[in-house]
């Protein structure tokens, strides 16, 4: 399974760690999924994983 919104498709995104003598090495900043139960177009429930994002905003349905 894929660290990726299945509604809006948001991945993660990389950056560095700076330590205090100012090395840097790379790290990733992942997406805040969580599992949710969502209703799908054709009206049947199904689990996914979106970005809090989606949810806070209501772009997940969810079953009735």
């Amino acid at each position: 399974m894929s660290k990726e919104c299945a509604i809006c498709g948001k991945k993660h995104s990389s950056g560095n760690n700076v330590s205090h003598a100012h090395n840097k090495t790379k790290r990733r900043f992942n997406v805040n999924l969580q599992s949710v139960k969502a209703r799908l177009d054709n009206g049947q429930a199904k689990k996914i994983l979106a970005c809090t994002n989606c949810i806070k905003s209501g772009r997940v349905v969810k079953p009735a």
